[in-house]
């Protein structure tokens, strides 16, 4: 991988992880898990308080994963999955733009999300810290 793409998928998952980050800090402490399963409730989202504190803890914690670059290709595809359920239980048929309720953010997000799961976290990132001794980890042979 060249330099400058690894640096790019830094960036990536620093400015995507940040707002995954923002938005379940949104839903946990600003409005509040209970706020945030009262609209779930409202829009037909099943177990809206479950489902709450399940979306505010995966983009909290996958957000953070995903700047530190842990775990990327499972924390990825989770946050894609989420922004999916976003995007079917609301933003769903009502246009593209943020201002009218549309999805563009989860589109942006999620698309992102997955996408950075497909290519890697690249080389500054904890999953490039530990491939090398996962790798050695499973070459050992075995002793009795």
């Amino acid at each position: 991988m060249t330099l400058a793409r690894d640096l790019a998928i830094l960036l990536a998952r620093i400015g995507i992880g940040a707002v995954f980050i923002a938005h379940g800090w949104q839903k946990l402490v600003t409005n509040g898990v209970d706020g945030t399963a009262g609209f779930f409730g409202s829009v037909g989202i099943p177990l809206p308080t479950a489902a709450a504190w399940f979306a505010a803890l995966l983009e909290v914690g996958g957000g953070a994963a995903l700047i530190l670059g842990l775990l990327t290709p499972v924390f990825g595809v989770l946050l894609a999955l989420n922004m999916l359920g976003a995007y079917v239980f609301v933003h769903a048929g009502k246009g593209m733009f943020v201002a009218d309720g549309g999805a563009e953010l989860v589109l942006a997000l999620g698309v992102g999300a997955l996408m950075i799961a497909a290519v890697g976290a690249g080389r500054f990132s904890v999953d490039a810290l530990l491939t090398p001794m996962v790798r050695r980890r499973t070459a050992e042979p075995a002793t009795a």
